[in-house]
């Protein structure tokens, strides 16, 4: 069944693709770029034209070689890797850490983003023909859902600093994607992928049409796309049920992961009881809620795009172009029911669906004496309820992201290689977000004062009342309709940029070089604006059963203005031992005015030097250093101060190892726990514990030091074909903008207790839940850790990029062969002086990386072979991540024996499983082409061809965002064999 369904969408699409196609009659010949090897250094691919500008500078030269290496991503690469979104062709590179992408679910925010060296998303930038796209989000990052797939001819990757170059933000680099120009004719592109399972169908569309006009002296094209992608849900093996990661007697337990479960469990001071099965009475809490199967691996999301680009020659040397796009996205976060997590409610004693056996029980908890005074008390205290609310099915988050962007130029030869280029641009991006299936906490408390069944004591809202200690399906739907409602988030970001570069060269007048000296400078002005609007709902921390903390309203804005130059010294040419010796150098000043009530403002002056040297034809060394900054962004400067979620797995509060500990008792009621829950407080929820923290208008810009030293060989005259290219990096963030992590704000009160512990602020500014003592709980009372944001932190990775392509032919044969390696030697984060310097590079734990807690391994490759003859090809994609291991320094995953839970029976029970260690995984990814004609290509794919299962680590080996249905799914493939099959037909 599942192959025919495979079959029959396949051939959906390919009829589609007939159909389409027959409606159109032949026309001129698309121009596009020749085939490439895959991932290449831009040192290998030689420019053609004086327009083409090298990532990383400024200067036109058509002679320009980068003494900053640049991977290039080929358009023919791109068809082989059949990605539906730009996130999942850069995700894999090496050296390329994931950021917020398809395979996020809890901790998505309807976006697709990059992280480049895994310095964070908010350290890189994304550019569309070098110039910058309106970002998504309060944090900067430019959402990759944006760009134009079908019209990118290469993607060029910059891994160091270039904010000389481009500005703020490009601190770890740059991506650019460069679009194809001149396209005439038109193209058709179809492409379905499905699992092998059955699940996970994804359909992409693209029709692009180009012509000349003018005698030829303009261009315009236009492309639509349309993308489909189906969730797929956690019910696989590996991740059907939550595992406990932590090494206690819990762990490796294949069972309930939150505590928040069904039947309703109350948790009291001195025990935590939970109805039991027949709703009798209150037993001893013992089973929590196994949320895997509501999350899901693949996000579900509908694409709909518009791009449109021109040119025209106006007059001889001066040529106007402009280019526009729209594009809709929708996006949906999946994840387990709502419910109430441990908010203190109350229940009168007659209420209809209280028992006396239950009624009894919550009395003598609370210290309320049986009799009169427990039967007719008009509101016995629930102290913390905790109940998942299944049936209001899952939680639901609707991101739609509309997206308009303008840009429009004009470009004057005011001498034969000289060239002004003024352009304008407009972006904004519009972002709704639609949240439901959430249980309002105030409903619920409305719905338990009640004593019958039809009416409660409170009759606003149509109210209905609730059973709350009735099994799964007790609640009825005229109960769930009542006690559920949507809530919405609306997002405005604009971003406004105008630009003049003077381009050109002074001629040439070194007695050791006939190469002129070549020059760029310009101004350029920036204005941010952003505004979040939340509904009532969203803005009360008490509201919706789970939705990890408020939305809060907040606007922000700011402009830079900006003059900077670059310059290019051919210092030696042709010369005994120097081919080639060329320096370049850059600087920029920006000035910032910050749109808040003090008005701050403040300045940054970055620069860059570099060197190329060609001793000899085929050999080249380069190397540049550029200080780089970042500028906060609007959420760093302007976020309000909330309470949401972290990741935490284990609290030295919890269990009863603290009774015999007087000083560590004495800290955690100086938290907040209550006396009596000394003994019996748990480990934070989920493994999610709460965290207070938001934006600092007091914050200033980062400063990084960037270091590349590199060597390109290109032996032509002894291997022909080949490309060697070798580059150092080193990047150093100084006065880095970040949050202490969770482990820093315990450690910093709990790794020496002492009689003075619990007097000292390191131990009494974390706050505790008032109910039970948990760092887990309501975000309105339990406000966990203190998390502000400060410039006392430091990032520093260092490593080594390699690259080699080699091709030939042998006779009809063609033999490409490409290979993208990367070695990181550190990757450190320190968040504070005072914070462990943590070197993350080989290890998970919810500490590492430090932005998502994505995993960076110290050894990653790809290494591609295709051959070629007579119209066809096959090619053989082989990635390897090395084997990494959990943090050194901290608790111990369990490793042992999976068992079942309570009620559970999991397709690992029995297996042995160390959670503390991932071996090195290899994926092969095999793609057949066929050029049928001349303007007909299909191309089968079949990726990850071994069916590689992903590593089995448990829930809390990692953060929410990463560590995900036992494995870490963005750097592990938790899909399994897919297949693929795209056509594109060019007329």
């Amino acid at each position: 069944m599942k192959n025919n369904r495979f079959a029959r969408k396949l051939g959906i699409g390919s009829a589609l693709s007939v159909i389409a196609i027959a409606s159109f009659a032949p026309a001129a010949t698309a121009q596009t770029a020749p085939i490439e090897p895959g991932v290449t250094d831009a040192a290998a691919v030689e420019p053609t034209s004086s327009d083409i500008i090298v990532t990383g500078t400024l200067i036109r030269n058509p002679n320009l070689t980068s003494a900053s290496p640049v991977s290039v991503i080929s358009d023919a690469e791109i068809t082989k890797r059949a990605p539906n979104t730009v996130e999942e062709l850069l995700r894999a590179l090496p050296g390329v850490s994931p950021g917020i992408g398809s395979q996020v679910n809890n901790g998505a925010n309807g976006t697709n983003t990059v992280d480049l060296r895994g310095l964070g998303v908010q350290r890189n930038l994304v550019l569309l023909d070098g110039a910058r796209v309106v970002p998504a989000l309060a944090n900067g990052a430019t959402d990759l859902n944006n760009i134009p797939l079908a019209l990118v001819a290469r993607a060029e990757v910059l891994t160091g600093g270039a904010s000389t170059t481009y500005g703020a933000d490009a601190v770890s680099g740059v991506v650019n994607f460069i679009t194809k120009r001149d396209f005439t004719g038109l193209e058709v592109n179809f492409q379905n992928k499905i699992l092998q399972s059955g699940d996970g169908y994804s359909f992409r569309g693209d029709i692009t049409v180009g012509s000349n006009f003018a005698d030829d002296r303009g261009n315009a094209v236009l492309s639509f796309g349309y993308t489909k992608i189906d969730p797929v849900y956690q019910t696989q093996p590996f991740s059907l049920f939550g595992i406990t990661s932590t090494n206690n007697a819990s762990g490796g337990v294949a069972s309930g992961s939150s505590f928040t479960s069904v039947p309703t469990t109350i948790s009291f001071p001195t025990s935590d009881l939970q109805v039991s099965q027949s709703g009798a009475s209150l037993v001893p809490q013992y089973q929590g809620f196994n949320f895997n199967p509501y999350n899901i691996f693949q996000t579900p999301m509908i694409r709909k795009s518009v791009y449109a680009a021109t040119h025209y020659d106006v007059a001889d040397g001066v040529e106007f172009y402009a280019r526009g796009m729209f594009t809709q996205n929708t996006i949906e976060q999946i994840i387990a029911p709502s419910g109430v997590f441990g908010n203190e409610l109350t229940i009168p004693a007659n209420n209809p669906y209280l028992n006396t056996t239950i009624r009894d029980q919550i009395c003598t908890a609370n210290g309320i004496a049986l009799g009169a005074t427990c039967n007719t008390n008009a509101a016995l205290p629930l102290p913390g309820v905790y109940r998942r609310l299944v049936e209001l099915g899952p939680r639901i988050s609707n991101w739609e992201n509309t997206v308009y962007d303008v840009r429009a130029g004009l470009k004057v030869d005011i001498a034969k290689s000289t060239q002004l280029d003024i352009s304008g641009s407009y972006g904004r991006a519009e972002q709704s977000l639609t949240q439901s299936g959430y249980v309002i906490t105030q409903r619920v408390q409305q719905a338990l004062n009640a004593t019958n069944t039809t009416t409660c004591t409170v009759t606003t809202g149509g109210c209905v009342p609730v059973n709350l200690f009735g099994q799964a399906g007790s609640i009825s739907p005229a109960q769930v309709a009542f006690l559920q409602a949507q809530s919405t988030v609306r997002i405005n970001t604009e971003l406004y940029q105008a630009r003049a570069l003077l381009t050109g060269d002074v001629g040439t007048f070194l007695p050791t070089s006939d190469k002129a000296i070549s020059y760029a400078i310009g101004a350029e002005y920036r204005k941010y604006k952003y505004d979040r609007i939340p509904d009532a709902f969203a803005q009360d921390p008490s509201a919706l059963g789970g939705a990890g903390g408020a939305i809060l309203p907040f606007s922000g804005g700011y402009d830079v203005k900006e003059a900077f130059g670059e310059l290019l010294v051919p210092l030696v040419a042709d010369k005994a031992f120097f081919k080639q010796l060329t320096l370049e150098a850059g600087v920029r000043y920006s000035s910032y005015n910050i749109d808040a009530p003090s008005n701050p403002s403040f300045d940054t002056t970055t620069y860059k030097g570099g060197a190329t040297w060609e001793p000899v034809d085929g050999i080249r060394l380069r190397g540049t250093y550029q200080r780089a900054v970042r500028a906060p962004n609007i959420g760093e400067l302007f976020a309000p101060t909330v309470t949401g979620l972290t990741s935490l797995g284990t609290d030295p509060c919890a269990g009863a190892a603290v009774t015999s500990n007087a000083n560590l008792r004495a800290v955690c009621i100086a938290q907040g726990a209550p006396a009596a829950s000394i003994g019996s407080i748990q480990n934070p929820s989920a493994g999610q514990a709460n965290q207070t923290g938001g934006g600092n208008p007091n914050i200033r810009p980062e400063k990084a030091d960037t270091f590349t030293a590199g060597l390109v060989i290109v032996p032509r005259g002894i291997i022909p074909n080949l490309t060697v290219s070798v580059d150092y990096y080193d990047i150093k963030i100084n006065d880095a903008i970040t949050s202490a992590l969770p482990s820093d704000v315990m450690d910093a009160c709990f790794a020496n207790i002492t009689a003075a512990s619990a007097a000292s602020s390191a131990c009494t500014i974390i706050r505790r839940n008032p109910a039970n003592g948990r760092l887990s709980g309501p975000t309105s009372t339990t406000f966990g850790l203190p998390t502000p944001l400060t410039n006392n932190g430091r990032y520093a990775t260092d490593g080594i990029d390699l690259t080699v392509n080699y091709n030939r032919k042998f006779g009809d044969l063609a033999l490409d062969l490409n290979f993208v390696g990367n070695w990181t030697d550190h990757l450190r984060f320190q968040a504070s002086p005072s914070s462990p310097n943590r070197d993350c590079v080989g290890y998970y734990s919810a500490n590492c990386g430090p932005s998502l807690g994505q995993i960076m391994p110290k050894f990653s490759w790809q290494q591609r072979t295709t051959l070629g003859a007579y119209g066809a090809t096959a090619s053989l994609l082989w990635r390897h991540i090395n084997k990494v291991r959990y943090e050194p320094g901290l608790p111990a995953l369990y490793s042992g024996v999976i068992r079942n839970g309570a009620g559970v029976s999991s397709a690992l029970a029995g297996q042995t499983r160390n959670f503390n260690r991932i071996p090195a995984y290899n994926y092969l990814d095999l793609t057949l082409q066929f050029d049928v004609a001349k303007q007909y290509q299909l191309t089968i794919g079949v990726q990850n061809l071994l069916n590689a299962q992903p590593p089995v680590v448990g829930g809390q080996a990692g953060t929410t965002a990463a560590n995900s249905g036992n494995t870490f799914p963005s750097t592990y493939d938790p899909l399994g064999r897919a297949f693929s099959a795209a056509v594109r037909f060019r007329f």
